[in-house]
């Protein structure tokens, strides 16, 4: 006597293209065929209509394109499975409906929504990381464009002054130091940089707490063999410009200082705060920058090498045939690799293990970014180890590390 099995229950699925002012809904059937399309506003009121509409037509998994944002947050609340579809994927996946390929967003919302659909098998649902990794994550990438800011600035006064007074340029270490700024903000012309004597500028030098005012008769000398700036009445008008620029340094300045203090708090509160600032050279915000882009959500990175291959440490490979390519990896999580290239740059002047990989690989031709991107993928198996585990990272007990003391000693 035979049994009969009843087929798994196969609920609709929905896609959502997420913009800044309305976002495209699309829900699909069990068997592929669109059963409703639709616009809602990006507001309080349209995120209810949108997840009325879900609840009513039974939908509990949703594909978008981002992993963050009011809609997400809303679709996680209401208890709905999301997975994230990067638009790159989406690019190449209306091929599938079409030959065109043309990018419209009620459309890609019917993607979304089929891809969850017949690919299920091969998402991963969205993990979403604690408030406090969110908070941290935001903090940090709102210091990284301040000093983006900061950096364009800077350059626009160095383009600036080498017209207006090109002296200031080179006097100190750094066009946007806080001693540069303040020598602009009392010399903006050239008329006041020829007013100065050796012993007027080491004064000035003692006045604002410079570390080594006897060093004010080489500067001086810089002062005295650059090119002349701006005179006259001209220069006057040009000095507007230039207190407008230092300013904005200042205030630019000033800002990340206050965002460093707070990465520092909330770095230091946080349960994985451990982890990474006990790796070599992390210090404090670059250590923040690795704990905020790598998350607290584990299930996210199930094994090192879905880590190393978001983070752009692991090369990407084709094959064809007899003929195989490695080439360099372009899609990954970029604030990720930027900040794993930022710590695997430096450990190797703190660490033998780290300075013994990278030197062997320099030695193999390749260049400073190559051989880094390697360094970086043996860190991020360490730094995964340490992270599942939720131990710090110690020296003693890194058996590659110890394996090169040895064979140093």
């Amino acid at each position: 006597m035979s049994v009969e099995h009843n087929p798994p229950t196969r609920r609709p699925t929905a896609g959502v293209d997420w913009a800044s002012t309305e976002h495209a809904l699309a829900i699909v059937g069990p068997d592929g065929v669109e059963v409703q399309r639709m616009l809602v506003e990006h507001t309080a009121a349209g995120l209810r209509k949108l997840l009325r509409c879900l609840q009513q037509t039974g939908v509990a998994e949703v594909g978008i394109e981002r992993p963050d944002g009011p809609i997400v947050d809303a679709l996680l609340e209401a208890g709905i499975t999301v997975f994230v579809i990067a638009p790159n994927q989406i690019k190449h996946l209306r091929r599938r409906y079409g030959a065109a390929g043309n990018k419209d967003d009620r459309f890609d919302a019917y993607v979304l929504a089929d891809t969850v659909r017949t690919d299920r098998h091969r998402l991963r649902p969205l993990t979403v990381d604690s408030p406090a990794t969110l908070t941290l994550r935001m903090t940090v990438r709102a210091r990284k464009d301040l000093i983006a800011a900061r950096v364009a600035m800077a350059n626009q006064l160095r383009a600036h002054l080498e017209h207006v007074l090109p002296a200031a340029i080179g006097l100190f270490r750094d066009i946007d130091s806080a001693i540069t700024l303040s020598f602009l903000a009392r010399f903006t012309t050239q008329e006041q940089v020829d007013w100065l004597s050796p012993r007027r500028l080491q004064n000035w030098l003692r006045s604002v707490s410079y570390p080594n005012p006897a060093r004010a008769g080489l500067l001086h000398a810089h002062l005295a063999a650059a090119t002349r700036g701006t005179t006259g009445a001209e220069a006057t008008a040009r000095a507007h410009v230039t207190a407008a620029l230092v300013a904005g340094l200042t205030a630019l300045r000033e800002q990340i200082s206050a965002l460093e203090e707070q990465i520092a708090i909330q770095l230091l509160q946080h349960p994985d705060a451990v982890v990474f600032t006990s790796l070599p050279r992390a210090g404090i915000v670059r250590a923040a920058r690795l704990l905020a882009e790598i998350g607290d959500a584990r299930g996210r990175f199930p094994t090192p090498e879905a880590l190393t291959c978001l983070a752009g440490a692991a090369p990407s490979t084709r094959q064809s045939g007899k003929v195989k390519v490695v080439s360099f990896r372009w899609a990954v999580d970029k604030q990720l690799r930027g900040a794993v290239i930022d710590f695997a740059g430096d450990s190797h002047h703190a660490n033998p293990w780290a300075a013994d990989l990278y030197q062997r690989a320099r030695a193999r031709g390749h260049d400073h970014p190559h051989a880094t991107r390697i360094l970086a993928r043996a860190w991020l198996h360490v730094i995964w180890r340490c992270w599942q585990d939720g131990v710090a990272y110690d020296p003693t007990r890194h058996r590659a590390l110890q394996a090169v003391l040895t064979a140093a000693a």
